[in-house]
């Protein structure tokens, strides 16, 4: 481990230095390429700059135990050696993970779908707690929201949303949502007060970039229709809403949101070109996807992941086994715990995977 950081840490200088050359200006594309390359590693390189550090620090507290000193002194020095150990045991473990593969995802943009499923209108209505549950996080990460799509029911609810959040890192926290979601509770609708349980499906997409997945216009059909909003209303009486038809592969996308025809076909095709990249991603994988099912999750959709019972107010993560009684902030967007011990989880059993 340690040649490696070692490499890793020479490599990084190479860079600063090459960035340093005021030559390097006039090729944009080749300062933008290495900056990229040097922020890549720049938090491995942090890191280990303090491990070795500390472990100076340590050396120089174990030599000043070996001379000869009062009571007092040793035990400082003791007490010091004991604080730097457990720090270097730290600052390791740190760098294990950093040093753990990159998901190449994890610094995109998401485009998350959300789908109503069994449980009717109740579905519906929860599908909609999913989409503020996941605004509010997205808003208070600093990130923005941009809605693509959606199918509305009578009563307020989505059969079906789809938007995009834009932030640095939104893949990295938000790729372990995928899954079905389940909530119990009274629906407004019951009057005998009987427990209802309904789910909602939630895809997380990474945004694909053009240079990600090329669309053969060829290979696509385009069709235009006028849109409409809840219970049926139309919204614009101009053909405004495209759906855009993957012709290989049979994927078909509305978006109807916009006023503009120009501006739909734009939306219809950013999510087609994510689900055409999760597509192939999931045909790559392979084997891999087969390891993951023992880790925090496949991120299959069918994979029940998440329990929101309202009766008891608490929230479980049947991935691992973490159940918090604080439903109400967590459908306000305080999902962090949830995602941080999602991403500890994952790093444990990639870790070990690692070392077997």
């Amino acid at each position: 481990m340690f040649a490696r950081l070692e490499e890793i840490e020479k490599k990084y200088d190479e860079i600063t230095e090459l960035l340093s050359n005021p030559e390097i200006f006039s090729d944009q594309a080749a300062y933008q390429k290495n900056a990229k390359a040097q922020a890549a590693i720049a938090e491995i390189v942090e890191g280990f700059r303090e491990y070795k550090e500390i472990f100076r620090q340590l050396k120089d507290a174990q030599a000043l135990l070996e001379e000869e000193l009062d009571s007092e002194m040793r035990e400082f020095a003791q007490s010091e050696i004991d604080e730097l150990q457990n720090r270097k045991e730290e600052y390791e473990e740190k760098l294990k993970i950093l040093l753990l593969p990159k998901d190449p995802n994890d610094e995109k943009n998401v485009i998350m779908e959300i789908r109503a499923g069994a449980g009717g209108e109740e579905a519906a209505l929860f599908a909609g707690d999913l989409y503020k549950m996941y605004s509010r996080y997205a808003e208070e990460q600093g990130w923005k929201t941009e809605m693509l799509s959606a199918s509305y029911t009578d009563i307020g609810g989505f059969k079906e949303i789809i938007f995009m959040v834009e932030g640095r890192g939104a893949y990295s926290m938000l790729k372990y949502e995928s899954g079905v979601h389940r909530v119990q509770r009274i629906p407004s609708t019951e009057s005998g007060g009987r427990i209802h349980t309904s789910t909602a499906t939630v895809a997380v997409l990474p945004e694909a970039e053009d240079v990600d997945i090329e669309i053969n216009p060829n290979e696509i059909r385009i069709d235009i229709f006028c849109s409409s909003g809840p219970g049926g209303q139309s919204v614009n009486t101009t053909q405004s809403a495209v759906r855009v038809t993957h012709i290989p592969t049979g994927i078909v996308v509305s978006c109807q949101d916009e006023k503009s025809q120009h501006k739909n076909k734009d939306k219809a095709l950013k999510v087609l070109r994510a689900r055409l990249l999760e597509k192939a991603q999931q045909e790559a994988m392979g084997e891999i996807a087969q390891e993951r099912k023992s880790q925090v999750g496949t991120g299959d959709r069918s994979e029940r992941i998440r329990t929101y019972n309202f009766p008891q107010g608490r929230v479980s993560d049947h991935r691992i086994g973490l159940t918090l009684h604080k439903l109400e902030n967590i459908l306000l967007g305080d999902i962090q715990e949830i995602i941080d011990a999602l991403i500890a989880k994952d790093q444990e059993e990639r870790l070990k995977s690692a070392v077997r």
